[in-house]
């Protein structure tokens, strides 16, 4: 096997169509692939072969208004600079679909010079592969764009309803205590001036005093702390808090004293006072003002 075939059989099994011009655009050579895709695509026998003009299939291809015309002359273009000396190498991707399916290729154009004649070698690769991977990575990003977008929409109603939900809060909180202040407490107080057993007057001043604490900030800035306190500590804090002493406090809620020392003990561990001198009831006064 001479050189020349050596050549040819080593072009003739490259995946690329291979095809070499001379300077005025006329193919001189095409290898198996070149020859193959024009019998598939049941070119005429003259288009595309060794003889056409290749330079003027470009300009037939660039006359209409499409995208594949645009790219055709922008190939045509790129070989005649590649011929003419002004590009040392050219290379484009176009598209050319057929009615069946899609299709992309990229080609290139290096020059040949052969006994001082200006060549090219034009070569086209097949990039369908790739381009349908870049055209569903662009739907996927459309797609996440839209996800993002909807779950911004999400964000925002849901930004929305908890604003409405915090203002339909302070609005009921407002009614609570204006009902309280104006339709409960004044009666508490002209009980408190009637005559009533020391008892009974003990636990007209509990609940005046608990419906104070309902409608100020105490108790919501004692729940606000996490601190996980029971029932009984909440009442023993409020009490507290009230400046009862804890003999006070076990009469009211039916304790040992002992039993109230015990909370006002966990109470102090709870609020961080375990070990210090500071006094329990002015620790909860001050939360009343936070």
């Amino acid at each position: 096997m001479g050189t020349s075939d050596l050549y040819r059989e080593v072009v003739n099994s490259i995946s690329a169509h291979v095809a070499i011009i001379d300077e005025e655009g006329i193919i001189l050579e095409t290898n198996r692939t070149w020859d193959q895709f024009a019998s598939d695509n049941e070119m005429q026998e003259s288009f595309q072969s060794v003889g056409t003009n290749y330079l003027n299939i470009c300009q037939l291809a660039s006359d209409d208004k499409s995208e594949e015309a645009a790219e055709a002359n922008k190939v045509a273009q790129g070989i005649r600079a590649v011929l003419t000396g002004k590009l040392p190498e050219f290379m484009a991707h176009y598209p050319c679909h057929s009615p069946e399916q899609k299709r992309w290729f990229i080609v290139r154009v290096v020059p040949f010079r052969e006994e001082q004649q200006a060549k090219a070698i034009v070569t086209h690769e097949n990039i369908t592969p790739i381009m349908e991977m870049q055209e569903a990575l662009r739907e996927k990003e459309l797609e996440l764009l839209q996800e993002r977008e909807k779950l911004e929409e999400t964000n925002t109603a849901l930004r929305v309803l908890l604003r409405q939900r915090d203002e339909d809060r302070t609005r009921l909180e407002e009614t609570v205590y204006n009902n309280v202040d104006r339709l409960v407490l004044p009666y508490i107080e002209k009980l408190l001036q009637g005559r009533l057993s020391d008892k009974h007057r003990t636990l007209a001043e509990i609940a005046d005093n608990n419906l104070r604490d309902i409608i100020s900030p105490f108790l919501r800035t004692l729940s606000s702390l996490g601190l996980l306190l029971t029932p009984q500590e909440i009442e023993v804090a409020n009490l507290v808090r009230n400046g009862r002493s804890s003999k006070e406090i076990a009469d009211i809620m039916a304790l040992s004293v002992a039993g109230v020392d015990f909370h006002r003990k966990r109470l102090r561990q709870k609020l961080g006072l375990a070990n210090t001198k500071k006094n329990l009831r002015s620790f909860l006064l001050t939360l009343e003002s936070k």
